[in-house]
This record gives structure tokens, C-alpha cells and sequence, in this order.
């Protein structure tokens, strides 16, 4: 018996039919039809991130930052997802995924709905740009310039572009250039007396930090890509000739690049190795311009070593629509969200005194970003310990930072200053890892205790501690957080804090960074945190299983989970056997779940919905209800087979009876959302639960407005009683 309703074959993630699958009522725990697959649960996450771009109720240039966000989100996909299958593929492993499929087989289906996906954005791009025309803002083509606009690009590119430019021609005298990792390229054919003797050039545009994708024509907001001035200027390149026919592409080149780690002393080595490698690294996908001459696709094709079925994907339009980030930022407020700042914390209002005084006052603090400021809690937090003449250490793990949030400077001064400092640095955080060595190699030189944390494991967990000389002892504060340290995503990220100096995660977060720098798990107890790679997993299933146990005596379960993305099938395959048992789950999952919500004898105690808005959802939630004795925890980990057993993740508990409301408030907003929800059906489709209302707020504008009730106390203690502390059971 097929337990997929009609409507959900109908919604069907692919937009055919779902497979030939029969569910049996009393299902075989171990099926892989039970299970999604995690890459193309994936992609579906972007076919929501592109619905957003042909939203109307979303000011314009913010769709247009939701093409950008797809089309870089699809390079990322690439050159970490495909990279590694296909490295597996090449290695000929055939071992299938839970959900049944090989390397080789999800390779191919990826790929028929990547073509799928980037033909929707390609659509919506056009939409978005024809809509920006009517307020001014275009994005021409060369050849729809007249002369005079042609002339003043062609001085602006002689000016400031032409000496960065360099062809390079291959033939027998000159090899074949190295096509460096997402670089937009053109391919030009140089005129000759037949096409057999023409020649071939590459020409790689110049696009970086200081040259702009995007060319402003005149003082109107009209702009051109760079890559077609460029292209319709080659004569200034090949002096003489003309006629010149041209193509663009771009390739992307695998970043599943990583070593076997054989030791802390030679890991900076390792990493370095490892960059190096991703320069060189195979190409996994290149991406060319739609109608490229068939003669030099296939040359190209040849000459990188790509199978045209599998690694060419052709773009009807602009290629690189990452770079429309540029466009996106165009100071044009009518086209933007209305511009959002972070209020203080209410607790955290009084600079006039110490920070630690205030959160000794308060004894834990719980921190909502970006609707609560990062600046004035976290880097404050820092900040003061760096200064405060009591402050006798730091401790602090550090995954990914930027330059403006300062952290860096901050700790550097903390040691200048006489406190003690270490600092654990995940220097294989993906993309992050040549900064995050200059950053370590910066405080080492300052005298800063800097470690790499604990061989074979990602430290991903983001935690901060200050230890201080109080009145009587010394005082351990703590912030224990779901985001990185980083002030840019701080802005535009969903993420949870706790600042706090209970004792007890004071002296389990002390066991934790002697574990980091030591390696050694052995002996330590840990009271209060939930730490992984030790015990997350299990503390998890127990708390599944405890649900399961209250039922069975009678009294109600419930769990509620916020996370980015559930792919343990472990944790899943309990989730399962939780429903089976009459427990209620409600999951809020971000992009990838491997779970099917909704199927009769199995799992129709679940639903999963997905929130798509203004900024990422980047937090982590677990509520147990635990026979009424409810148990909520936040912190850095998602249910992911990597983040369970192969990276060191921090959960913290909540115990505070009002941070326990807070917590409740978030949950129920996220849960009653009907604007910028999605519902997940058993086929692994969504549907918006309530399309195209313009007169709703989605939860993301309700919590600015409860962030700036929590400045005014009555308003917010309305606010808990009313929507906060309603359980949903």
C-alpha cells in the first residue's frame, strides 16, 4: 500500500510523479524508501531560497540578493557535495546511502534537478532585472549601448582595466592555461583565413575587490558586465585583428581536498597542503554560455578532461550570478528591507556598569541575533574582559571571525594586557581555513596560547569564557553561543546566546577546554553540558527514548527541534520509532531532512516545516517535554552524522524559569508561522503554508517587535503570558 497521499505525489519535489514506493503499514526501520537523500533535500532548501526572488512582497533588490545567494549556494554545492562523490565514484565505491542511492546514482539525479533549479532562477532574474528597470536600475547588454555610452567605457577600460588584462593563446608553442576556481573567463577565437587555422585564446576578467563585476554607464544606475566591455574591446588585446567571436565560462574545481591528519605539530602544514590542493584540485562542473560554438565547446571540453553528459551545464543569460551581490547593494533605500538595528539587550542596557556585574545580577542572560545586537553583548562581553583589571584569563574557540568585529584585536590586547589567554582555533573550517591561519599565526606572535583542538575532530562549537577575581574567589562568566564570532553574520544570521556564571557549566565548560588542548575525554564529567564527539548522540536518543516512556505511561510527549538540517538516520530512524509510539514531533528544519513527516503507521505524529526569510535561521533548539518537567537546550550542532561523532559541539541546558519563557516564545512564533513557513510533505516537496498574504508578518518581523517589547518589561510580560507560555499540547 502506497502511503503518499495524491496531493503530496502532486507537490512531488522533482514535478513528476514520486517513485514506484509502497511504505508498509508496519514499516522495516532499515528501508531505505523511508529515508530522503541529504543532496537533494539540499537543492530543495534552494528551490525555497528562489521562491523568494519571485516574491512580490520582497523589495527588489533583495530578490535579486536571492538569485545571488542561489547561484553562490549551487558553486558551494559543487565544489564540496559533488566534489566528494565524485571522488568517490572515481574510486569506484558503490556503497549505497541509507536512502539507497550510489555515488554515481545521486550524481545524475543532482544534476536533472540543478538544471531544473537554475532554470527557475534564470527566470527570476529576468523578472527581477525587467522590474528594477521601471525604477531606474538596468543591467544592458553592450551591444544595446550607443556610441557615445561605448566610447566611455571603452577610456574607463583602457584606464583602470586593460593593464590587469592578460590573453593567453594556446597552441603547439603555448600549453594550455591553468583555469584558476570560479574565475569568469572568455574564450576567444582569433580570426584566421578559415576556422580550422584560427586561433584560440583565454581571457580571464579581472573581477576582485577592487574591479567590480558590474560597469556603471553615465551617472544613471545603468551598468554592463564587465566581461562584454572586455569582449567587444579585443582589438586592444590583438592589435590588427577583428571579427573576433567569443564565449564565456566559468569551472568550479573540488574542494573535498582534505589529508589524513597524522598529528598536531604538522596540521598547519597539512592545511596548507590543503589549500594548495583545492587550487589544482579536478574540476567538478563547468558552466558555459548557452549556444557556445559546438568545435571550441568540444575543445574546451577535451582540454580539461570533463565528460560533456555529466560536468558541462549550459546558462541561457549572465553567467556567475553570484556577482549580483554587487547589484544587490546598491544604496537604494525604496529596494531594500527597511534598514534594521539590533537593540540593546534589556538586561544589558546600563554601560555605566560592568558587564559581569550585570549578568551576576541577572545570572544568565539570553541573547536573540540580529534582533538583539551582537556588538553590545558578545564583542561588549570581550571587550570589558580585556580591560577589566580583575579579568585573569580567556579562554575561547574560535571556528570563524572577521576583521571588523575585532575579536582578534580584542584578545591580542587581553594578552598586552597580563590576562592569560588561549584560544583553539578550528583551522579546517571549510573556506575559512587561510584566514583562520593568519589569525592564529597573528596571536601566537602576541604571546597568545593557541591550539588546534583535538586530532581527527572539527571544533565547532562556539564558547567563550572569562574568568574573573570577584570579591571572594575567582568567577567563571561564560557565553555560550550558536553562531560564530563573526559581527557580519551576527547581522544577518538567526542565531542564540547565553551569557552566564552558573558555577556548574562554569566548571564543565573548564573540563571542555582542557579536553580541547589536551585531547583527552577520559575521566571528565560534565554535569550540565551536552558535549559531542562524547555524549551528544546518546544523551539525544535518551531523551527520545524518555519521551517514548511517558507516553507508553500515559502522560503526554513531546518533542520540538529547531536545527539547520537532520541527516543522522540514527536520530532519525528513533524519530520514527518516537512517532510509532505516539509521541509528538515538531521539527523546524532549515534545509536537508532525511525524515518523511506524515505517513500513516509511521511518522503522521510529525510535521516538519521550513522558514525561508530575510535572514538564514541559524539556531539550534531542543525541547523535551519531559512528563511536564520540560527540559529546553540550545547550542552549535545540527542533527548530522559529522556534527554527532566527528566535531566537538557544545549544547548547553536553560534552566532560568524566564529564559525557559523566552525560549517558549521563540518556539510557538516559529511553530504558528504561516507566512514565511513551509510545509514538508512525506515525498520530501514543501508547500507554503499561507501563499501570497501581504497583510501577515512572518516571525521574523514579529521578533523585532518582541525585541523591542523586551526594552519596555510590562509589554513583554504581556507578551510571554499571551503567546509565550502557551503550550501547544
Amino acid at each position: 500500500m502506497n502511503l503518499i497521499s495524491s496531493q503530496q505525489q502532486a507537490n512531488f519535489s522533482t514535478g513528476k510523479s514520486p517513485p514506484d514506493v509502497d511504505i508498509p503499514i508496519c514499516p522495516d526501520l532499515d528501508d531505505a524508501d523511508l529515508y530522503l537523500n541529504r543532496e537533494l533535500t539540499w537543492l530543495e532548501f534552494n528551490r525555497r531560497v528562489i521562491h523568494e526572488a519571485t516574491d512580490s512582497r520582497n523589495p527588489l533588490l533583495e530578490r535579486l540578493k536571492f538569485v545571488a545567494i542561489v547561484a553562490s549556494n549551487m558553486d558551494e554545492f559543487f565544489m564540496k557535495r559533488i566534489g566528494g562523490l565524485k571522488l568517490q565514484a572515481a574510486a569506484n565505491i558503490t556503497e549505497r546511502t541509507v536512502d539507497g542511492r550510489t555515488p554515481e546514482q545521486q550524481i545524475l539525479e543532482c544534476r536533472e534537478r540543478v538544471e531544473e533549479l537554475e532554470t527557475i532562477q534564470e527566470q527570476a532574474f529576468r523578472d527581477v532585472m525587467a522590474n528594477l528597470a521601471f525604477h531606474g536600475l538596468m543591467l544592458k547588454d553592450y551591444s544595446e549601448l550607443d556610441a557615445a555610452q561605448k566610447h566611455l567605457l571603452r577610456q574607463h577600460y583602457m584606464e583602470n582595466i586593460f593593464p590587469l588584462v592578460t590573453p593567453q593563446i594556446f597552441d603547439p608553442a603555448h600549453p594550455f592555461p591553468f583555469i584558476s576556481n570560479l574565475s569568469l573567463n572568455i574564450l576567444v577565437a582569433l580570426p584566421g583565413s578559415n576556422p580550422e587555422e584560427s586561433g584560440i585564446a583565454r581571457v580571464k576578467v579581472p573581477v576582485g575587490a577592487d574591479v567590480p563585476r558590474f560597469v556603471k554607464v553615465g551617472g544613471e544606475h545603468t551598468y554592463v558586465p564587465l566581461e562584454q566591455i572586455i569582449a567587444n574591446n579585443l582589438d586592444l588585446l590583438f592589435p590588427g585583428e577583428k571579427e573576433f567571436q567569443f564565449d564565456y565560462f566559468f569551472v568550479a574545481r573540488n574542494a573535498s581536498t582534505e589529508r589524513q591528519e597524522s598529528g598536531a605539530a604538522d596540521l598547519l602544514a597539512l592545511i596548507e597542503l590543503e589549500l594548495r590542493d583545492r587550487r589544482i584540485a579536478p574540476i567538478v562542473r563547468m558552466v558555459v554560455n548557452k549556444g557556445m560554438n559546438a568545435r571550441r565547446k568540444t575543445m574546451l571540453v577535451d582540454l580539461l578532461g570533463l565528460d560533456p553528459a555529466r560536468d558541462v551545464y549550459e546558462d541561457n543569460g549572465l553567467l556567475a550570478r553570484r556577482d549580483l551581490f554587487e547589484l544587490a547593494r546598491i544604496p537604494l533605500p525604496d529596494l531594500h528591507y527597511p534598514v534594521h538595528h539590533p537593540v540593546n539587550h534589556h538586561r544589558l542596557q546600563d554601560v555605566q556598569r560592568s558587564i559581569f556585574f550585570l549578568i551576576r545580577e541577572a545570572g544568565s542572560v539570553l541573547l536573540q541575533h540580529p534582533y538583539e545586537s551582537f556588538s553590545t553583548s558578545v564583542v561588549r562581553f570581550l571587550d570589558e574582559a580585556a580591560r577589566d583589571p580583575k579579568v585573569r584569563a580567556i579562554k575561547m574557540t574560535l571556528y570563524r571571525t572577521d576583521r571588523e568585529t575585532r575579536i582578534v584585536d580584542l584578545l591580542i590586547e587581553a594578552a598586552n594586557n597580563g590576562k592569560q589567554i588561549a584560544v583553539v582555533v578550528e583551522i579546517k573550517a571549510k573556506f575559512d581555513e587561510a584566514a583562520n591561519i593568519g589569525w592564529a599565526e597573528r596571536m601566537e606572535e602576541a604571546g597568545i596560547h593557541v591550539t588546534y583542538g583535538v586530532i581527527g575532530f572539527k571544533t565547532h562549537g562556539k564558547l567563550l569564557m572569562v574568568v574573573r577575581q570577584d570579591i571572594k574567589k575567582l568567577r567563571r562568566y561564560v557565553h555560550i553561543g550558536t553562531g560564530n564570532y563573526h559581527g557580519g553574520t551576527a547581522k544577518l544570521y538567526t542565531d542564540l546566546g547565553l551569557l552566564t556564571c552558573d558555577e556548574q557549566i562554569g566548571q564543565d565548560v573548564t573540563e571542555l577546554f582542557n579536553y580541547l588542548t589536551t585531547g583527552r575525554a577520559r575521566k571528565r564529567n560534565f554535569n550540565s553540558l551536552v558535549i559531542a564527539p562524547i555524549h551528544l548522540k546518546e544523551c539525544l536518543i535518551e531523551r527520545i527514548h524518555r519521551e517514548m516512556t511517558h507516553v507508553q505511561n500515559g502522560k503526554s510527549g513531546l518533542i520540538q527541534i529547531k536545527t539547520n538540517a537532520i541527516e543522522d538516520n540514527e536520530i532519525v530512524r528513533e524519530l520514527y520509532r518516537a512517532s510509532m509510539a505516539g509521541v509528538r514531533i515538531e521539527l523546524i528544519v532549515r534545509d536537508t531532512c532525511r525524515l518523511r513527516p506524515g505517513i500513516e503507521g509511521l511518522s503522521e505524529n510529525v510535521t516538519v516545516i521550513s522558514i525561508v526569510g530575510r535572514f538564514l535561521e541559524h539556531s539550534r533548539i531542543f525541547y523535551f517535554c519531559n512528563g511536564g518537567r520540560e527540559e529546553y537546550l540550545i547550542g552549535s550542532a545540527d542533527i548530522m552524522k559529522r556534527n554527532l561523532e566527528s566535531r566537538v559541539e557544545i549544547i548547553t541546558p536553560i534552566v532560568d524559569k524566564f529564559l525557559k519563557k523566552e525560549l517558549r516564545l521563540i518556539l510557538n512564533t516559529l511553530l504558528d508561522d504561516d507566512v514565511d513557513s513551509w510545509q514538508m510533505h512525506a515525498d520530501g516537496s514543501y508547500s507554503l503554508k499561507r501563499p501570497g498574504d501581504s497583510e501577515k508578518h512572518g516571525c521574523q518581523h514579529l521578533f523585532i517587535e518582541f525585541a523591542q517589547s523586551r526594552l519596555k518589561s510590562k509589554q513583554h510580560k504581556k507578551l510571554l503570558r499571551t503567546r509565550g507560555l502557551r503550550h501547544r499540547n
